[in-house]
């Protein structure tokens, strides 16, 4: 991934000798994205580095007329202010995609921006809220239109949706409907055979397994 990166900001320095038009802008994007992605990987999903790689990205997509084929830009900026921490700039974000979807009547996008809203309320502790979107995420997805979001963001957006409502489920005092949609993510990744997705539902699965058990053991004892 660090050779990656260094192999990005040369392509970038390359691009800059090229006259501005608006196929080098779109190239410039491109780049940008996989600089953003592999630095995710070298510095971590809150580092500096990554943040600015994203608001370079950011400002070439929206340069570019906010193309849907390039979702993970937003998407990929959300995710950066979670992890910061900074919960109210990640939803104002995924409600700005959320609403740009909505002009468009693109459905890949409300997908997306209903899934990582849902994913920002959880972590900010409105799970009330994150539920319903996740909801209406998982309600609006379809395997074959929404195919490209996967590419996009490295994860099926279903799966996620499903893993981390089974977290929200369980703060909302649901076990057994947490660990039933846990288990729904689980198995769709297995089923996918897409390590990322099963990486991520593993891991919140193994959340809501743990806290079942102790929440059994304290009502059994």
């Amino acid at each position: 991934m660090a050779e990656a990166a260094a192999q990005f900001r040369k392509g970038l320095d390359q691009l800059a000798l090229l006259p501005d038009s608006r196929e080098r802008q779109r190239q410039e994007l491109e780049l940008r994205i996989g600089l953003a992605a592999s630095l995710q990987a070298v510095k971590g999903q809150a580092a500096p580095e990554t943040g600015d790689a994203y608001a370079c990205a950011r400002e070439l997509w929206e340069q570019l007329g906010s193309p849907s084929e390039f979702l993970q830009v937003p998407y990929g900026q959300s995710r950066y202010h979670v992890n910061r921490g900074e919960f109210d700039l990640a939803q104002r974000l995924d409600k700005d995609l959320l609403r740009l979807s909505r002009q468009r009547n693109d459905l890949g996008g409300l997908v997306l921006g209903h899934t990582s809203l849902g994913v920002s309320l959880f972590y900010a502790g409105r799970h009330v809220v994150s539920r319903s979107h996740l909801e209406e995420a998982i309600a609006q997805y379809d395997p074959i239109s929404h195919r490209s979001l996967t590419r996009q963001t490295g994860t099926r957006p279903n799966v996620q949706a499903q893993a981390v409502l089974g977290s929200v489920l369980f703060c909302l005092g649901y076990p057994d409907r947490a660990l039933a949609r846990s288990n729904a993510a689980i198995d769709e990744a297995r089923r996918l055979a897409h390590p990322p997705s099963l990486a991520q539902s593993l891991a919140n699965g193994a959340g809501c397994f743990r806290s079942s058990e102790t929440t059994q053991s304290s009502a059994s004892g």
